[in-house]
C-alpha cells in the first residue's frame, strides 16, 4: 500500500497503486440507458478526436444504431459546429434534455450552454471537471446504444476525471503520423492503463493526402511511424484518414452527416465488435 499522506492527488503522474487511484463511477441520469461508453482521448491536442467522434457516431447511426456525443473538450468544444447544431438545451423537471441532430445523434456540449459560442469559458479545474461530470448525471439521455466522449487533451484534471467518472467500456486513441506519434500514444495509453481501461485501437488523423489526379496517397508529414507504435503498444490500427478538403468543407457548414467517406467503417465495425465481447 502506498503512503497515502504525500498524495498530489495527480494519478496521471504517479504510479502508485493506492485507494485513491479506484475510480467511484456516477450513476447516469435515473432515465438514461446507455449500453456502451467510448472515450476518444489523444496525449495532445489538434489530432481531430472531435471529428473522429462525429464519424464514428455519423456510421454507427447510420447502421440503426442510437448514437450520443458528449463533449468533454469544456474549453474547445467544437462537436455542435460540425453538425450545425444550434438551439437552447431545455431543462426537465429534473434534467436536462439533449439536442439531436438532424439524423438523431443526442448531443450535449458547453457551447450549446452559451449565449454565443465564441465566448471563451475561462473556469478552473474543478468546474470544469464537476461540469463534465453534470453532462453525465444531469442530462436525460433516453436509450442510447453507443455514447461518444470526446475528451479534452493530455493527461489532466478533466480526462481524470472522465476516466474515473464515467464507466468506459474502452478508448479509442487518435494520433497523426508526427515522429511525436509515439509519445503522444503512449501518454494515453499509459494513462488508459492506469484507470484499467482497455484501449480499443488507434486512429491515425491526417494520415495522408489523395491526389486527385492519379488517387495516388501523399503522405505530407513524412513516412507514417502509426503502425510502429500500434504494434509497440501491441493495439490494432483501426483506420487512417486523409487530409480531405471535402470533409472539412462538411464541417465548416455543419452538415457532417453528409459525408460520403467510409475510412472508419472498420473502426465503426471494430468498437460493435469490442463492446459484444467485453
Amino acid at each position: 500500500m502506498a503512503d497515502e499522506t504525500n498524495c498530489t492527488h495527480d494519478c496521471s503522474t504517479c504510479s502508485a497503486n493506492c485507494s485513491s487511484r479506484a475510480p467511484s463511477f456516477e450513476a447516469p441520469h435515473k432515465d438514461s440507458h446507455i449500453r456502451h461508453v467510448i472515450g476518444v482521448v489523444s496525449g495532445k491536442g489538434g489530432v481531430g478526436k472531435s471529428l473522429v467522434s462525429s464519424m464514428l457516431a455519423v456510421t454507427l447511426q447510420r447502421r440503426g444504431l442510437s448514437c450520443a456525443l458528449l463533449d468533454a473538450d469544456i474549453t474547445g468544444p467544437s462537436i455542435p459546429k460540425a453538425f450545425g447544431t444550434k438551439g437552447d438545451i431545455l431543462a426537465a423537471e429534473d434534467g436536462l434534455i439533449p439536442l439531436e441532430t438532424k439524423t438523431g445523434i443526442k448531443m450535449i456540449s458547453v457551447n450549446l450552454l452559451l449565449e454565443e459560442e465564441t465566448r471563451p469559458v475561462v473556469w478552473r479545474g474543478p468546474v470544469i471537471a464537476g461540469t463534465v461530470k453534470q453532462f453525465w448525471t444531469d442530462v436525460v439521455w433516453g436509450d442510447v446504444d453507443y455514447m461518444f466522449v470526446d475528451c479534452p487533451p493530455g493527461t489532466g484534471d478533466v480526462p481524470l476525471t472522465v476516466f474515473q467518472s464515467i464507466p468506459l467500456d474502452g478508448v479509442i486513441v487518435v494520433t497523426t503520423p508526427q515522429d511525436l506519434v509515439s509519445m503522444i500514444v503512449s501518454k494515453a495509453v499509459n494513462m488508459a492503463g492506469l484507470m484499467n481501461i482497455p484501449v480499443i485501437g488507434l486512429i491515425e488523423n491526417m494520415a495522408y493526402v489523395k491526389c486527385p489526379d492519379c488517387g495516388r496517397e501523399i503522405e505530407v508529414f513524412g513516412k507514417s511511424k502509426t503502425a510502429e507504435a500500434a504494434e509497440k503498444f501491441g493495439i490494432p490500427l483501426l483506420g487512417r484518414l486523409p487530409l480531405d478538403p471535402r470533409l472539412s468543407a462538411l464541417v465548416d457548414r455543419g452538415v457532417i452527416e453528409l459525408m460520403e467517406n467510409d475510412e472508419l467503417d472498420a473502426a465503426a465495425t471494430a468498437v460493435e465488435t469490442f463492446c459484444e465481447n467485453h
